[in-house]
């Protein structure tokens, strides 16, 4: 009989979560190898696109457990994912770990789909379902961060709601977990940050950190959704993100969860610790 397989396959693995993940396994010494559509040579990377199935197998080679990441600005993930899925699970990964959010319910469209297909189908499984990146103020392809260096504004459709945005890397680490620790986790985690802030606090905050004047200006859902589309963003996904946002200003997002702290044992990092960190990043 062969042995289970052991390597560590990361979707996304330049990303945001996924490029963390990586190098955290990298570290302790584990076979991970990050997917990436233009993989680098002489590196982790392997060549891996959800839109080319030729690229699947050779990622899932000697894989036992696979870091899922949704191909990004896709609306409808499901139709890619699924397949893939199926394809993996025959290939004996056992232990999946999806990149959710905390405003997609199982069995939603999307995402939600795949959530409901892990619980039902895969021996192991943990779904990730985090707040906002605080990294969407700092990252250069983000629109509020854009936003901010261009005219020291934030538009969002949330008006006065809350969130507890979070660190990408207290995410990273439980994702760790999830994909390592002995006993399968089994379960959905909404992961946040320690307290809920409107984006006129997060705005203050930056302001406070960087010295330069940052202000939230509130939009209505259609004209936030015109500003995604104008950045790149195609049409069907910004109306998803438009969505969001107004869920947000209806108090969606209000709510703080432990289990950055149940599961790694440490706190989430707090967003004034956050912008304290990268002041620099918002700074004319």
């Amino acid at each position: 009989m062969s042995a289970r397989p052991t390597g560590l396959l990361v979707t996304g693995g330049t990303g945001t979560t996924g490029s963390r993940i990586t190098a955290t396994l990298a570290d302790r010494g584990l076979p991970v190898r990050a997917g990436s559509r233009r993989p680098a040579p002489g590196t982790r990377q392997v060549r891996f696109d959800w839109a080319d199935p030729a690229t699947h197998g050779p990622a899932l080679d000697g894989v036992g457990a696979v870091y899922l990441v949704p191909p990004v600005g896709d609306a409808e993930p499901a139709r890619l994912m699924l397949p893939f899925l199926e394809r993996a699970l025959r290939s004996g990964v056992r232990r999946f770990v999806l990149l959710s959010s905390s405003a997609i319910e199982e069995g939603d469209p999307g995402v939600g789909e795949v959530h409901g297909a892990l619980r039902q189908l895969a021996p192991e499984w943990a779904v990730l379902r985090p707040s906002w990146f605080m990294q969407n103020f700092i990252t250069s392809s983000h629109l509020h961060a854009e936003s901010i260096r261009a005219t020291g504004e934030i538009f969002t459709a949330t008006g006065q709601g809350r969130v507890a945005f979070v660190d990408a890397a207290d995410i990273a680490d439980v994702a760790v977990h999830a994909l390592l620790d002995a006993l399968p986790h089994n379960a959905a985690h909404v992961i946040t940050g320690p307290e809920t802030l409107s984006y006129g606090d997060a705005a203050a905050v930056i302001s406070e950190a960087s010295g330069r004047e940052v202000r939230h200006r509130p939009v209505p859902a259609a004209e936030f959704r015109a500003r995604l589309v104008a950045s790149g963003i195609p049409e069907d996904f910004a109306r998803m993100l438009a969505a969001m946002d107004e869920g947000i200003s209806r108090g969606a997002e209000n709510r703080v969860d432990p289990a950055v702290r149940t599961i790694t044992g440490r706190e989430a990092r707090r967003f004034l610790d956050f912008a304290a960190g990268h002041a620099g990043h918002w700074r004319a």
